[in-house]
C-alpha cells in the first residue's frame, strides 16, 4: 500500500508514505515496510493516514521508522536490503551427510524414515562419504556445515570420522571454515566416540520430547531407557564444554523438541526439563509432515490452535524464567526477532525468501544420492523423488545447484512472488518451504492460506508484535538478548593451509 496525502494537508504533511501492509496486533494496528522497517499506530491514527491528517508526533514517528519516501535514505536502504539477501551471493552452506539409516530407536514421528538395525545395505560407504565431501567442498560457500544425520548416525561412526578426517584434508585445497554438526540419540555413546567428537569440535545436537514418561512414549528404545540415556550424555558433553573453558550459556549441547499430541498439555512441564537438563534453547516445533510421521498422522496430529495456545503457554513460561534469571531462549522467537529488531537475516534456511533448499543446503543420501533439501531426501524414502537432483558419482556440483528443480524452488519460495504472502504485514520477516507445500497442498507454490506452516508462522509473529506492542521493557531486554548472534568459534574448523 501507497498513500499519497490530500493536496490540502501537503504543506504540513512530510510527503508520501513508502508502500506498506498491515495488520491489527494487539490492539493496534501495525505498519510493515517492504524493507522490514515496523511500526504500531492507533486506530485513529491509522484512519487518520487515509484522510491525510497526520499530528506532528504521528509524523516523526513514521519518518523515525522510515515509512516517509522523502525522508528516506536510499543508500543506506538499499545496504540494508544487499546485507540482508547476502546469503544469495554463497553457495550451499549446509551439507546433510546422511551415513545410514539404521537406527535402534522408533519414533512415532520419524522423520528419516530409518531402517532395522541389521539393514547394513542403507550404510554409507567410505567411497560415497569421499565423493559427497568432494562435491560440498565444491560450495562458492567460504564456510560449510557438513551435518551428520541417519538413521543414527553412531551406527556408522567409522563413516563420521572418515567424513572429518577426509574433509580436513581436502580442504587444504580450498581453504574454506568447516563445522561438523552431529544429531544423535546418543544412546550408543561412549567415551572413546565423546572423546573424538570434542577433539574434533563437532558440535552435538540431541531430542527431547519432555519429561521422561513422555520422551519415552514418544522414542521408544528397546531394552533402554531414551531419556536417561539422552540426559546422561547431555550432562556429560555439557561438563566437557566447561571443562574446557567455554561459555555454557553458548556452549552446549543443543536439543530439539517435537510437539506431537501429546507435549500439547504440558508447556511448563517441557521447558522445566530442558532447563533442568542445562539446555539453554528450546525449539518449540510442531510435527512435520515427512518421513513416518505421515503414517502416523491420525495419532500425533492435531489443529495448529492447540499448538498455538501451547506455543504462547510456553513462551511467557521461557520469559518469566529469564526475568527470574534463568538464561533460556525459543528458538522460533530468536529467528524471527532478529529479523524483526535487527533488520538483518539469521539465515535459518526453512523460514528465508527464497528457501535454502538447492542454494543454502544439498542433501547427500548413504547412496550417493544428492537432494535439494534433507526433507526432499525423506520424501525419496517414501517413494517420491520429485527433489532428486543427481547422484555423487555421475552429478557435478554445477549441476546440482542449477537444476530445473532448484530453479523451480526458487520461484515458488520468493514470497515477493506468492499470491499469499506478498501483501502479507509478515512478509519482511517469513519464509515458505516448497516441500511443505508439495506434501500437504499438491503444489510447491502452495496455497498459504491453507498451509499449516503459514498458520503456525503467523501465529508466532502475532504472539511476538504483542508482546512488542505491550513495550515491557524487561520483556523487550530479553528479546534482544535473544536476537544477539555470538559467533561459536570454538566449532569452526580453521582453513587449513595448502
Amino acid at each position: 500500500m501507497q498513500v499519497q496525502l490530500s493536496t490540502e494537508q501537503t504543506a504540513k504533511s512530510p510527503g508520501k508514505l513508502v508502500p506498506f501492509r498491515f495488520r491489527g496486533v494487539g490492539g493496534k494496528v501495525l505498519l510493515t515496510s517492504y524493507f522490514g522497517d515496523w511500526t504500531f499506530v492507533s486506530d485513529e491514527e491509522f484512519r487518520g493516514l487515509y484522510r491525510g491528517e497526520l499530528s506532528d508526533e504521528l509524523s516523526g514517528r513514521l519518518a523515525e521508522h522510515n515509512f516517509i519516501a522523502d525522508k528516506l535514505d536510499v543508500a543506506r536502504t538499499a545496504e540494508r536490503m544487499r546485507h540482508k539477501k547476502r546469503f544469495l551471493n554463497w553457495g550451499p552452506i549446509l551439507h546433510v551427510m546422511v551415513v545410514t539409516l539404521r537406527c535402534n530407536e522408533t519414533c512415532v514421528y520419524c522423520h528419516a524414515s530409518r531402517t532395522d538395525m541389521d539393514r547394513v545395505d542403507t550404510d554409507m560407504s567410505k567411497e560415497t562419504a569421499e565423493k559427497s565431501v568432494d562435491l560440498a567442498l565444491r560450495s562458492t560457500a567460504p564456510r560449510i556445515t557438513m551435518e551428520f544425520q541417519g538413521g543414527e548416525p553412531l551406527v556408522n561412526f567409522p563413516v563420521v570420522k572418515h567424513i572429518i578426517e577426509y574433509a580436513k584434508e581436502r580442504n587444504r585445497a580450498y581453504g574454506k571454515e568447516i563445522e561438523f554438526t552431529m544429531v544423535s540419540n546418543f544412546s550408543l555413546m561412549d567415551d572413546d566416540k565423546l572423546d573424538y567428537l570434542v577433539e574434533n569440535k563437532v558440535q552435538m545436537c540431541t531430542s527431547i520430547d519432555g519429561p521422561e514418561k513422555l520422551h519415552n512414549k514418544q522414542r521408544v528404545l528397546v531394552g533402554g531407557n531414551a531419556y536417561q540415556l539422552a540426559a546422561k550424555w547431555i550432562e556429560k558433553i555439557n561438563e566437557r564444554y566447561v571443562k574446557l573453558g567455554l561459555d555454557p550459556v553458548l556452549y552446549h549441547v543443543e536439543a530439539l523438541l517435537t510437539t506431537t499430541r501429546g507435549a500439547l498439555d504440558m508447556p511448563k512441564e517441557i521447558v522445566d526439563t530442558y532447563s533442568n537438563l542445562g539446555c539453554r534453547s528450546i525449539f518449540l516445533r510442531p510435527v512435520d509432515p515427512f518421513g513416518f510421521a505421515g503414517r502416523t498422522q491420525s495419532t500425533i496430529e492435531y489443529e495448529r490452535l492447540r499448538y498455538m495456545n501451547f506455543y504462547r503457554s510456553a513462551v511467557d513460561y521461557i520469559i518469566e524464567l529469564n526475568k527470574q534469571g534463568t538464561q533460556v531462549l525459543e528458538r522460533y522467537a530468536s529467528i524471527f526477532l532478529t529479523k524483526i529488531l535487527t533488520g538483518d537475516d539469521p539465515n535459518f534456511l526453512d523460514i528465508r525468501s527464497p528457501s535454502g533448499a538447492g542454494i543454502g543446503q544439498l542433501a547427500y543420501s548413504y547412496d550417493g544420492n544428492v537432494y535439494a533439501s534433507d526433507e526432499g531426501r525423506m520424501l525419496a524414502a517414501a517413494g517420491d523423488e520429485t527433489f532428486l537432483l543427481g547422484n555423487v558419482e555421475t552429478t557435478g556440483y554445477r549441476e546440482l545447484v542449477t537444476h530445473d528443480t532448484v530453479r523451480s524452488m526458487l520461484v515458488a519460495s520468493n514470497l515477493d512472488a506468492q499470491p499469499d504472502c506478498v501483501n502479507c504485514t509478515y512478509n519482511p520477516y517469513c519464509g515458505a518451504k516448497p516441500e511443505d507445500n508439495y506434501i500437504k497442498l499438491g503444489s510447491i507454490h502452495g496455497r498459504m492460506r491453507e498451509s499449516n506452516v503459514c498458520a503456525v508462522h503467523k501465529g508466532i509473529q502475532d504472539y511476538l508484535f504483542e508482546k512488542l506492542a505491550e513495550a515491557d521493557e524487561d520483556t523487550l531486554e530479553i528479546f534482544r538478548r535473544w536476537t544477539t548472534i555470538r559467533e561459536r568459534t570454538h566449532f569452526v574448523q580453521a582453513a587449513a593451509a595448502s
